[in-house]
């Protein structure tokens, strides 16, 4: 990665930085981009592997709810994620440790069987969850406190390497997936994760001394009393599904229901929980009610956006022309087509906004969520046109899916960074740590709606469903632009 000869920030010599950034963030652009290259490439061949004939040869239905329940526990599992770094290893061991976990997913995947497939899912979101919110932390341990004025820069650059990571994937690992071989493509996704924990452990001495220390070590009572509370748990389930095995009762829907039902239990929850806190002042509790408001939203947004990778690829994969100049892509190339679109649109948004608020036309918060629910809304009705076209069998072409994730996109960049930077700005002082945890349980709640629709029957990929869905997105961002003066009032002085 490109280098060079500055100053550094203290002015006091010379060392070599990243574009003008601390030298650890070529470390964390690097780690970060192979570890998204080994995610999405499991996220673009995933859905595919579950409905082949030589995958998993199950219905779109139940490969949905699947596939939607390991999304969700990636998220879900993010907040344990920063309790084992703040309270137990650090960020560092952290994430040296969910590398580790998910290079051993990817391997397990790599191997034939049922079992294989389901423990290898496991690992890999365990280790996701552990990884996500740390290897960020880390970014911002390299610059001197939220002021730096290179901070929000390098963080731009972190995101162009998780983006970069996402368009390669599909290419790469969906290609030799679906061409060559199922088992090889994860093992081709291992593969990019253990580059990436070679580039973080080579890396090392750039990175910040801070990102080594455990910033609230759990004292050993404690520790031992949250053992046994895990082992009490661990032992019930065993005992639990050790009976339904043995008696024969045991189906797939007995693991899947209750995930997704703690899936939305648990965001309810620590919701109710944090609203409930007396300690809040009124300014919190306000803060607390609007952010109920936007946390909703995201839930309906990426209960839609996260389809992209199962209900319209599935769709893709059966009704689309994959062919083009004569040359026939894999199905799984769709899914490079949103990392591609935010490299290109971030920038552009990024201009947009900065140049409405010198105006003093920008919009506000409360209607870049509206827009982007609208947005997410709007392209489930575009797919009721392909939906429609290819009810008799017939192909359609691949532009209706661009079509779809070019909307997707544009709702994504109204949405995910607006939504990370209000969590920031209304999180109440006693959960300052906790609230980006909270803000990734909106995509757990999201996904789990999917996985429970699905298990229940309902066909995703149906005309009547696709409406209901882009009906009720586009009414929920009608309902938050109607009522964004409430929340705005909510809201304090947070913009």
């Amino acid at each position: 990665m490109a280098t060079s000869l500055t100053k550094d920030s203290a002015g006091s010599g010379t060392e070599k930085t990243f574009f003008g950034h601390p030298r650890g963030l070529a470390t964390l652009f690097m780690t970060e981009m192979w570890e998204r290259f080994s995610f999405y490439g499991m996220k673009a061949l995933l859905p595919l592997y579950l409905v082949a004939p030589g995958g998993m040869n199950m219905n779109a239905a139940t490969a949905t709810a699947i596939f939607s329940i390991y999304m969700a526990m990636v998220y879900l599992l993010a907040m344990p994620g920063g309790w084992f770094a703040d309270r137990l290893w650090g960020p560092r061991k952290t994430i040296t440790i969910a590398a580790l976990v998910i290079m051993a997913g990817h391997i397990t995947l790599a191997l034939p069987g049922q079992a294989m497939f389901f423990l290898g899912l496991v690992l890999v979101a365990i280790g996701s969850g552990l990884l996500k919110a740390n290897i960020s932390t880390m970014v911002g341990h390299l610059y001197d406190g939220p002021d730096d004025p290179r901070r929000d820069g390098g963080f731009t650059l972190f995101y162009i390497g998780i983006n970069l990571g996402a368009f390669i994937a599909p290419l790469a690992i969906g290609t030799v997936g679906e061409k060559v071989n199922w088992h090889l493509g994860f093992a081709l996704a291992a593969v990019g994760m253990g580059l990436g924990l070679v580039q973080f452990l080579l890396g090392g001495r750039h990175l910040s001394e801070r990102s080594a220390v455990v910033p609230k070590p759990v004292e050993k009572p404690e520790l031992m009393g949250l053992l046994r509370k895990a082992m009490l748990w661990v032992i019930a389930a065993v005992v639990f599904y050790g009976v339904t095995v043995a008696t024969g009762v045991y189906t797939l829907n007995w693991a899947t229901v209750p995930i997704a039902l703690l899936g939305l239990v648990i965001p309810i929850t620590v919701l109710a929980r944090i609203k409930r806190d007396k300690e809040l002042s009124q300014v919190e509790q306000s803060r607390m009610t609007a952010y109920i408001w936007f946390f909703v939203a995201a839930a309906v947004f990426w209960m839609i956006f996260d389809q992209g990778a199962s209900t319209v690829a599935l769709f893709g994969k059966n009704s689309t022309d994959t062919t083009i100049l004569g040359f026939d892509f894999p199905v799984s190339w769709y899914q490079s087509v949103n990392p591609v679109l935010i490299m290109a649109l971030a920038p552009v948004f990024a201009w947009l906004w900065l140049a409405l608020n010198r105006s003093g036309k920008e919009p506000s918060t409360v209607v870049k969520f509206a827009s982007g629910l609208v947005l997410i809304g709007a392209s489930f009705f575009v797919f009721l046109m392909p939906l429609t076209m290819a009810a008799d069998g017939e192909k359609v072409g691949a532009y209706w899916m661009v079509a779809i994730y070019f909307m997707h996109t544009v709702g994504e960049l109204c949405v995910s960074p607006v939504g990370l930077s209000v969590t920031t700005k209304m999180a109440p002082q006693k959960y300052a740590s906790q609230m980006l945890g909270v803000w990734f349980l909106a995509v757990t709640a999201g996904d789990c709606t999917t996985s429970l629709l699905s298990t229940a029957g309902v066909d995703l990929n149906k005309t009547g469903v696709v409406g209901m869905e882009a009906t009720l997105a586009v009414i929920a961002g009608l309902a938050v632009y109607m009522y964004r003066n409430k929340v705005k009032t909510l809201m304090g002085d947070v913009n």
